[in-house]
């Protein structure tokens, strides 16, 4: 195998499907950084984001990435709801009774999912897209914006989370949220931000998985672990840490293939995140100790 075909059939790929994870472990990494559970509901409201495009799509006819920013509004409004009426009134209680809500949140999303669009796969365009060659390199143009896209939201949050404001209040709440309070910090306002913007990330990264692949009512669920473990790859409450993490996810899954059976390519995942909590849990940039 030359280097081209392994950089067109494996690299390039891995890539792509890295930075779908990536969109995703940030929005893990954000929940668990500022709000301390993890949230298993995260792969089926990715899910809920990207029918919502395909319903936008459907009704009115326009392109798929006009349909991107409808379906992020959307999404970041029902996580915000959500939090309200499931999570808020939980916020006094140990933390595993929220996460085990966050589980029967996601059974509901996906029931909902399949009562509307059905358990059909679905498509966001027809017909086959062929790739352009560039110096040697394969890449579709949906490919090479999924990661352009990548880096610009995670890039924009960075600097959201750096210089802005309620960014420096979502970090000082992170750090430590009775501190944050008493210095003036509207935890409550920050928490509604924080599940606004989680919202929007799990539209996107649902989204350009469909883009990528096809719509599937289980798509969300299959790449939880995934995402779970480029989060805490790249060390939990690192934005940067996730984009990392998520990228090595990807291409380590899709390198698998060339020593393993493709059945096992999901593992992968697994096994990157049982030997980074042994070895280093606090991930690659040492973020929040699990």
């Amino acid at each position: 195998m030359g280097i081209y075909e392994l950089i067109n059939f494996y690299v390039i790929p891995g890539l792509v499907l890295g930075s779908i994870y990536a969109l995703g472990a940030v929005g893990i990494t954000l929940v668990f950084g500022i709000l301390r559970f993890a949230h298993l509901a995260h792969g089926d409201l990715a899910t809920f984001g990207a029918f919502t495009a395909l319903a936008v799509v459907a009704t009115t006819g326009v392109n798929p990435w006009i349909a991107l920013p409808v379906a992020m509004v959307i999404c970041a409004a029902l996580a915000v709801g959500i939090d309200k009426v499931f999570y808020d009134y939980l916020s006094e209680r140990p933390k595993i009774i929220t996460v085990m809500a966050s589980l029967g949140i996601a059974l509901m999303l996906r029931s909902l999912i399949q009562v509307i669009w059905g358990v059909d796969t679905e498509t966001y365009t027809r017909g086959i897209v062929r790739p352009d060659n560039y110096w040697g390199f394969r890449i579709r143009d949906r490919e090479l914006y999924t990661l352009l896209a990548m880096f610009a939201i995670t890039g924009a949050l960075w600097l959201f989370l750096q210089k802005t404001k309620w960014g420096k209040a979502m970090r000082a709440m992170s750090d430590n949220p009775d501190l944050a309070l008493l210095s003036g910090v509207d935890n409550r306002l920050t928490t509604m931000l924080t599940w606004a913007i989680v919202g929007a990330l799990c539209a996107a990264s649902g989204f350009f998985l469909g883009l990528n692949t096809e719509l599937k009512s289980m798509m969300g669920w299959t790449m939880l672990l995934p995402m779970f473990a480029a989060a805490i790859l790249g060390g939990v409450g690192r934005v940067e840490g996730a984009v990392l993490g998520g990228l090595v996810v990807g291409v380590a899954e899709e390198l698998s293939v060339l020593v393993l059976p493709s059945e096992y390519k999901a593992a992968m995942a697994f096994a990157i995140l049982i030997v980074i909590l042994l070895v280093r849990p606090t991930g690659l940039l040492k973020g929040k100790l699990l």
